[in-house]
């Protein structure tokens, strides 16, 4: 009895650590925005958190330097935070609140 317990066991950890696998290849290749100053500036990165794009409203290229490069890193973190957020949900709903790290998984 404990043998085919053990089996279905197995079997169902293999099955979540492919649902898994295939979810961490759908978060890599989601694309998110994040944006500062009112949408005037927006960076879209990916679920790797990989800059793939930067576009800047030309009113702010005449700003002051210091607040853009402000606007540029608050709209990057604002992306990353919203990734680490749908990653969280997707990967959480998966593993059924498995603590992160968990071996094989």
């Amino acid at each position: 009895m404990f043998n085919g317990n053990m089996k279905k066991i197995m079997k169902q950890a293999k099955d979540m650590q492919n649902k898994m696998l295939e979810t961490q290849k759908e978060l890599e290749s989601m694309e998110v925005e994040g944006s500062s100053g009112g949408g005037a500036v927006k960076a879209v990165i990916n679920g790797k958190k990989e800059v793939l794009s930067i576009n800047i409203d030309s009113d702010l290229l005449s700003d002051d330097k210091e607040i853009l490069e402000d606007l540029i890193i608050t709209c990057i973190n604002q992306a990353q935070s919203k990734v680490d957020e749908i990653s969280k949900d997707k990967m959480g709903s998966i593993s059924g609140g498995l603590p992160s790290g968990f071996p094989g998984f």
